[in-house]
């Protein structure tokens, strides 16, 4: 139940004494309010600073391993290579020999039809340029070489010779007609040349012509036999022929290696970052334990001041609600104007709190 007031200007005094608290504990409120959001960002700044460092380090030692290890692995992978080249030298080189050696005969009766071939012709006065692939293709083609060397020497000399030199007269006095006679003097002239190198070779001395073709089909089916032979002996998967041991126990040496090394650096990697990556944390953590220690208990005692200092400041503005605000109302309820009041009704201008207000109102409007 409400006591009436019979001090009227100790009330006045009272309230405003509560009103100046209340103001005083919300300032003080607002800066323990500061004072806490600046630990909260310099402990989460700390511990930002914390993580960052770890993670840095961290990524710095682990990179350092792989590097580490990553450089010796270039090394046997460069000595790997070094040795598998000089083993594929060896083999080729092996190769190269056993072709030379299974081909030798082949190849020394090539080097014996040659000669017989050359001095057939020169035995017999008709041009050496006749044992060549050339004039056997123009004149007894047998092979698809030589057919397809005597269609290219037709298309050229009976087509895209004459109509190239068609091209060549200038555009403004070129004709038609040109073309028919360019085409009929091409086939004159190199016709008349083919018919009289025949003449000159193969009508006069045919049988020399035929004996050099067959002395030609067989240098043709000796090197038949060498490719052949040759091709053989690049598919055979047997290296064992070419004394290649030294090099494979090098390869197969140096690939354990580089395995063992692998194995290596995953186990250290495996190590590192079970074991010492948490010793790292550990370190890095420990060295800067005590400053954010200081910050969390100093954040965490200003947090219960405020707490604090809001249960009461609640309490508070609510005393001053209930005792003094439905007397007085709450546009009064300031330091200043509490003083005027209480200052009205003890120098006795006012006999009640009502006269009071209604003075200090009278005599703001006349001010």
């Amino acid at each position: 139940m409400t006591q009436p007031i019979t001090d009227l200007a100790a009330f006045l005094g009272e309230a405003r004494q509560a009103v100046e608290d209340l103001d005083r504990m919300e300032e003080e409120y607002d800066q323990l309010e500061m004072e806490e959001k600046q630990l909260k960002r310099q402990l989460d700044g700390e511990k930002k600073a914390v993580d960052n460092s770890i993670s840095q380090t961290v990524k710095k030692r682990r990179e350092e391993i792989h590097s580490s290890y990553d450089k010796q692995i270039g090394k046997e992978q460069e000595r790997l290579k070094k040795v598998k080249a000089k083993r594929e030298k060896a083999k080729n080189q092996g190769m190269k020999e056993r072709i030379g050696e299974e081909t030798a005969g082949l190849r020394e009766a090539n080097r014996q039809l040659e000669l017989k071939l050359k001095g057939l012709f020169q035995r017999e006065r008709l041009p050496l340029s006749c044992r060549r692939t050339w004039y056997y293709a123009l004149y007894m083609p047998r092979t698809l070489k030589e057919f397809l060397i005597l269609s290219a020497s037709i298309l050229f000399f009976f087509a895209a010779l004459p109509w190239g030199i068609h091209l060549l007269i200038p555009e403004d006095v070129r004709r038609s007609w040109m073309l028919i006679v360019i085409y009929l003097l091409d086939i004159l002239f190199f016709g008349g040349l083919y018919l009289a190198l025949a003449n000159r070779t193969k009508m006069k001395d045919p049988e020399t012509i035929r004996q050099g073709r067959q002395l030609r089909d067989a240098i043709h089916t000796n090197q038949k036999k060498i490719r052949r032979i040759t091709k053989s002996i690049r598919r055979d998967r047997n290296e064992s022929v070419y004394d290649l041991d030294q090099y494979d126990d090098q390869i197969t040496r140096i690939s354990q290696e580089l395995a063992d090394l692998t194995a290596k650096k995953q186990e250290a990697l495996n190590t590192f970052n079970t074991v010492t990556q948490t010793i790292i944390s550990d370190e890095i953590i420990s060295n800067s334990k005590d400053r954010i220690d200081q910050l969390d208990r100093d954040h965490t005692r200003t947090e219960g001041r405020l707490k604090e200092l809001e249960q009461k400041i609640k309490e508070l503005a609510l005393q001053i609600t209930d005792r003094y605000e439905s007397y007085i109302g709450k546009e009064f309820l300031q330091p200043d104007r509490l003083a005027e009041l209480a200052r009205l009704i003890r120098s006795g201008q006012a006999a009640n709190l009502s006269d009071a207000i209604a003075v200090y109102k009278e005599g703001k409007l006349r001010s």
